[in-house]
């Protein structure tokens, strides 16, 4: 199981079974779903997935997961775990459309970033971000990720992969 996060706003904590509506909800939501891993899939995928963070992920403690709470309710998903696209370890978030605009992008993924550097001794957290996924480019940016390289997907279309690297404190 995840450690519990706070944020300002957020709550980041282990999902529980009754979140499942919640969790599929996002994912079906077009307008998040788009810009996450291949995009759409069928409400029974997002459900197995769902199945999957328990039998799996934290019954293997395979990487961190969280539900990502507001006002006790579920209004995001975020995980950081190792991926061999990176290379390293990527941070992967998702928010409802509800709090879109209200800067808790930004708060969630400083708060993975910090997870990284702080809790797992990670020097570069990394990030990967559909071409025309405009905001999540603009959000990272804006926090110190820097554009990378190129991943070329298997449909053409461009990916980019973005880091953020553990400042060097000088003396």
């Amino acid at each position: 199981m995840p450690p519990t996060l706070r944020t300002a706003r957020l709550l980041l904590d282990a999902y529980s079974p009754d979140d499942e509506e919640s969790f599929v909800a996002l994912f079906q939501d077009t307008r998040v779903s788009r810009w996450m891993g291949d995009g759409p899939v069928a409400e029974a995928e997002d459900r197995a997935l769902f199945g999957r963070i328990f039998s799996k992920v934290y019954a293997g403690n395979l990487f961190d997961v969280w539900a990502v709470r507001r006002g006790g309710l579920l209004v995001g998903h975020a995980e950081i775990k190792w991926t061999e696209e990176a290379g390293g370890h990527e941070i992967v978030y998702a928010l409802g459309p509800e709090v879109w605009g209200s800067g808790l992008g930004t708060e969630l993924a400083e708060a993975l970033v910090g997870y990284g550097f702080e809790a797992l001794g990670l020097t570069e957290v990394h990030a990967t971000v559909a071409a025309q996924n405009q905001a999540s480019l603009r959000l990272l940016g804006k926090i110190g990720f820097e554009h990378t390289r190129d991943i070329v997907e298997d449909d053409g279309t461009l990916t980019y992969l973005l880091t953020r690297r553990l400042p060097v404190c000088s003396r």
